[in-house]
Parts: structure tokens; C-alpha cells; sequence
């Protein structure tokens, strides 16, 4: 019984070895009819002049990198997009005017009010707020000017606290006449601008005098805005509106794009240093 089994166990693996080279040998009969087809793919004869042929993208570009002009054009398709720079527009003062239509004792507001500084010699009161961070210009006439808000809603909400304030003190309020007289706003772009070449190509909109000022001033019709452009290429708005400002640099991008220029490592510096600053 041993003896048969042992006799079995033989026959399997004769079997087993036997299947094994016999799969060995389909595929390699099968790489080999693959690359037969592969290689007569690959000498198959050019269409005749009568048949219109097929081109595809790739032999396309292979035609046209055959020539100088060609190999330009294959540059500039393989050539990947430029990205847009994202520029920040930031909002650093509002200034504001409204009316509480009332007479206003400036001696009682500086003898009773909080955060008030009587300006004698300019017949009005300076009041502070924390809450929004701003200054406000009072006049005894009831006209008040506030300054120092960051957006639109921060500089009436500072108007209503003013004119809280001023109603706390025993004054008759009514708030009136709100409206936003001027906004400052700056953005600095990725590069430095050739401003005497853009003073030059613009010269009916923009003004530029070194001696009495480092920017080139331009000024907009439509949106009503000045503009103030430096070589460093910060740009400062001053504009009716937020959305003014927004509309000026959107505006002047694409005419300063043309002037721009790459900076020098020293103004690369100042620019790392002022972004530390502003994130500390």
C-alpha cells in the first residue's frame, strides 16, 4: 500500500509538471503572436494620395514641430497656463458724515462725555469709540464725521453708537443724513512698475512729478476715483465706495500689467518684512 502511494503521488506531479509546461507554452506562443501583430501594426503601408486620411492630435503636432514656426506654436500648446495672481484689496479707512439735527453744547459734551478732547481753537469735540476703533468730529451745528471704520456697516454702526452717545448726554437726536463720503483702499501687486513708462503712454489720465511726489497719480472719470501708483507696485484708491475701489483696480490691472518688471532683492526684503509685520 505504501508503495502505491508513493507510485500515485509520483504520477501527480508528472501530471502537475506536465500542465505547468504546457501553460508555459501558451503564452509564450501568445507573446509572440501579440508582437508579430504589434510589429505589422507598425509597418502597415502610408494611405494613398486619392484617400483622404484621418490626423490625428499627435500627428498633427508632429507636423508642425517639423518646422521653426511648427515647434513654436507646439511650445506654446504644451506650455501650461499662467495663473492668475490673486490681488487683496484692503480697506483701511471709511469715512462717513451724518446729521443728529439738534444744537450741540460742545463744553457740556467735554465736561460730561467719555473719550472727548475739545478742540477750542477748531470749534469742535473729538470723540473715540474702542468698538469700532474711530474718531469722531463734532460740531455744534449737529454735523458729525466719523473716520477710522474698516467697511461700510462698521462705519454706521460707529455713527448710531455717536449718536447714542450724544442722546446719553441729554441731547435730542435724530439721525439723519447718513452717508459715506470716501473710502481709502491699497493693494500691492506681485511686481514692480515701470511708472515713467506708464506716465508716458498715459498722459492725459496720469501725473507724475518726482520732486513733488514718489507715485504716479491717475485719475479715473468712471468710477470717480484717484489713484496713486508707485514703482514698488502698491497702489493706494481713494473712491466714493468700496465698490468704486474695487471696480478702479480692476480697472488699472490690465493697464499696468504691460509696465511691469521683476523687483529687486532689496524690495523683496522690505516686502518679507512688512508681511511680518502685518502678520504679527
Amino acid at each position: 500500500q505504501h508503495h502505491q502511494l508513493e507510485q500515485q503521488q509520483q504520477q501527480l506531479k508528472h501530471q502537475n509538471q506536465n500542465q505547468s509546461q504546457q501553460l508555459q507554452s501558451q503564452q509564450l506562443g501568445q507573446a509572440q503572436e501579440h508582437k508579430q501583430i504589434v510589429a505589422h501594426s507598425r509597418t502597415i503601408p502610408a494611405t494613398p494620395h486619392n484617400s483622404t486620411p484621418v490626423a490625428t492630435n499627435k500627428s498633427v503636432n508632429s507636423v508642425a514641430a517639423a518646422t521653426p514656426e511648427g515647434t513654436a506654436g507646439a511650445e506654446a500648446a504644451n506650455a501650461e497656463p499662467e495663473v492668475e495672481p490673486e490681488i487683496d484689496i484692503v480697506i483701511n479707512n471709511v469715512v462717513c458724515s451724518f446729521s443728529v439735527r439738534c444744537h450741540l453744547n460742545l463744553r457740556d459734551i467735554a465736561l460730561k462725555g467719555f473719550n472727548v478732547e475739545y478742540r477750542r481753537e477748531n470749534g469742535m469735540v473729538t470723540m473715540k469709540l474702542r468698538r469700532p476703533y474711530t474718531t469722531a468730529s463734532i460740531w455744534s451745528s449737529g454735523r458729525i464725521t466719523c473716520t477710522g471704520a474698516t467697511s461700510e456697516e462698521q462705519a454706521k454702526i460707529a455713527a448710531r453708537r455717536y449718536s447714542r452717545c450724544l442722546e446719553k448726554l441729554g441731547f435730542r437726536v435724530r439721525f439723519q443724513n447718513f452717508r459715506v463720503v470716501n473710502v481709502l483702499g491699497t493693494c500691492s501687486m506681485p511686481w514692480a512698475i515701470k511708472i515713467l513708462n506708464f506716465s508716458e503712454r498715459y498722459k492725459k489720465e496720469a501725473s507724475y512729478e518726482p520732486e513733488l511726489h514718489p507715485g504716479v497719480t491717475y485719475k479715473l472719470r468712471y468710477p470717480k476715483a484717484t489713484l496713486k501708483i508707485f514703482s514698488t507696485g502698491s497702489i493706494t484708491v481713494t473712491a466714493a465706495s468700496v465698490a468704486n475701489v474695487q471696480a478702479a483696480i480692476e480697472h488699472i490691472f490690465p493697464l499696468v500689467y504691460e509696465f511691469r518688471k521683476k523687483r529687486s532683492p532689496e524690495e523683496l526684503e522690505q516686502l518679507r518684512i512688512k508681511q511680518a509685520r502685518a502678520a504679527s
